[in-house]
């Protein structure tokens, strides 16, 4: 079965193209490491729960919007390897490619597929 990496982060609803084509560098990058897709979705319909929700989660302020993305790899053994290699590409250097977003307020975490229909 595949391996999914998901991420959930605020962006500044501003930076929503900038964001964009960072996202697009590091897809390339990540394909040729060996992830398989890499899907970006920006929030239209995420509601702020009384008690948990993504816009808690990653501390979303009123002028930003979450992001939840994630990367399909074929294995866990390719995506360790493969991310390996990303962290030490230039593109993760942030003096050379910054994030268009606070990423100490990212989540993120490596998950095994179950079950895809």
């Amino acid at each position: 079965m595949s391996y999914v990496d998901g991420y959930v982060c605020a962006v500044p609803t501003s930076k929503r193209e900038e964001y964009l084509q960072h996202s697009k560098v590091a897809a390339k990058q990540l394909k040729k490491y060996g992830a398989e897709r890499i899907i970006e979705n920006w929030g239209d319909d995420v509601p702020d729960g009384e008690h948990t929700s993504f816009v808690k989660a990653v501390k979303c302020q009123d002028d930003e919007t979450v992001v939840f993305s994630w990367i399909m790899w074929p294995s866990k053994a390719i995506r360790d390897a493969g991310m390996a290699k990303f962290m030490e590409d230039p593109i993760c250097d942030p003096q050379q490619n910054p994030m268009p977003f606070d990423g100490k307020r990212l989540i993120y975490g490596g998950f095994e597929t179950i079950l895809s229909i």
